[in-house]
């Protein structure tokens, strides 16, 4: 492999030793600073928020303490971080649980961790930077930057960025799933994980439904890409995370993974029996849902991806004209959905999943983030988590939806 040159960090990221992959990679941590063990609003005191820890105050706190406390549970779910930020009232934020279950390491709230298809709010504001450059229109084909797409002179930048593109998702292809299950260190090329889609028809004609696909989020990768003429990871940084002032947010290469992390647990594997899989390397997601951040940023980033303040007035408009998905209570934009007033996005890759979200009524922001994706009563267990804390802190806007399923694998031969 190439090297790269060093990933130009934040001095908190570039204290991690690191090894460098092939151009564009983002460092792997090797070492780094003792993991926090705070298990309460010790992240609230750390960044400066102007929320004072327990500003919700005593009764409302212990009330979501006991509910969060018992969803965890009930759905075993080993460890979760939780923040609910509401001005003028304060805000909450919450660890609770393990981190790792074998030494029973306590979760923090400092941790990283990976966001799953939460990168997709963050591509789709890449994309919608060249938008507003005049570099690219949403209604160009794709054809007009990727060849070898399936009808690509009919799938539009928006069919892709909307989920209605008709193009099959890779990662439900069982030879995909297989090659993933069986080496999951294996890095994917872009290129590689569309050849799985590419295997199979076009689900419907452009434009005409709804079908969530990460092979759209690669597409989209790829365009960047040849647009700006830079590697996905550094227009990212350079268009939307330094402007955003997140800090500790990046798109991997490969499997590294900051410290402090907790470990993932998920049962998609060939047998179906629980896996850690902290170090599995999420390549294969790229575009789509590779992406590590945390607590402070995600709080950061919900009100800018739902209010639109890193683009022009125009294109935020555009990416908020939501459509139904088919799912009650939840329409899909661009890159971002809406559901019971609140406007962001979850993510689940295995082992991890997270719901960011900002409530405009109320100016409220939601963040998730747990360390298993193992589905509770036929549930996303991120998305019983918020459903009960907003049935605590927004009773008449309570979070019910949850647009990125798990990769729906199963048990794989």
């Amino acid at each position: 492999m190439k090297e790269a040159p060093p990933m130009r960090r934040t001095p908190h990221l570039r204290m991690l030793a690191a090894t460098l992959f092939v151009a564009c990679a983002a460092l792997v941590p090797t070492t780094a600073a003792p993991a926090a063990t705070a298990q309460t609003t010790g992240i609230d005191r750390h960044y400066g928020d102007d929320h004072p820890p327990g500003g919700l105050g005593p009764e409302l706190t212990a009330r979501l303490d006991r509910t969060i406390e018992d969803v965890r549970r009930q759905a075993g779910i080993p460890g979760a971080v939780v923040g609910v930020w509401l001005p003028g009232k304060g805000s909450y934020v919450r660890a609770t649980g393990v981190a790792d279950t074998a030494t029973r390491r306590p979760m923090a709230s400092d941790v990283f961790l990976r966001i799953g298809s939460e990168t997709k709010t963050f591509t789709v504001t890449a994309l919608l930077t060249l938008v507003d450059d005049g570099r690219i229109r949403l209604d160009d084909p794709i054809s007009h930057y990727v060849d070898g797409v399936p009808d690509g002179h009919r799938i539009t930048l928006r069919h892709l960025a909307g989920m209605r593109s008709g193009l099959f998702p890779y990662s439900a292809d069982p030879d995909f799933a297989h090659a993933l299950l069986s080496d999951p260190q294996r890095y994917f090329t872009p290129q590689e994980v569309l050849a799985y889609g590419y295997r199979h028809d076009n689900t419907f004609a452009p434009g005409t439904q709804f079908q969530y696909s990460n092979t759209n989020l690669v597409l989209l990768g790829l365009v960047i890409e040849k647009v700006s003429g830079q590697c996905l990871a550094d227009f990212i940084e350079s268009r939307v995370l330094r402007p955003a002032r997140l800090h500790h947010t990046l798109l991997p290469q490969g499997p590294e993974f900051p410290e402090p992390h907790p470990h993932g647990y998920t049962n998609q594997t060939l047998t179906g029996e629980v896996a850690d899989t902290t170090n599995w390397n999420p390549s294969w997601a790229w575009a789509a849902g590779a992406m590590i951040s945390n607590l402070h940023d995600l709080r950061r980033w919900a009100p800018i991806v739902a209010t639109g303040s890193l683009l022009s007035a125009q294109t935020q408009a555009q990416r908020l004209k939501t459509l139904p998905t088919g799912i009650a209570g939840l329409s899909y934009g661009l890159g971002i959905f809406e559901t019971a007033g609140w406007i962001g996005h979850n993510g689940s890759i295995p082992g991890y999943q997270t719901v960011t979200v900002y409530l405009p009524s109320k100016k409220a922001t939601l963040v998730i983030m747990i360390n298993t994706d193992i589905s509770s009563g036929g549930q996303e267990p991120s998305t019983l988590l918020a459903r009960a804390v907003t049935g605590i802190v927004t009773p008449g806007n309570v979070y019910d939806g949850a647009i990125a399923p798990r990769s729906g694998w199963g048990r794989v031969r």
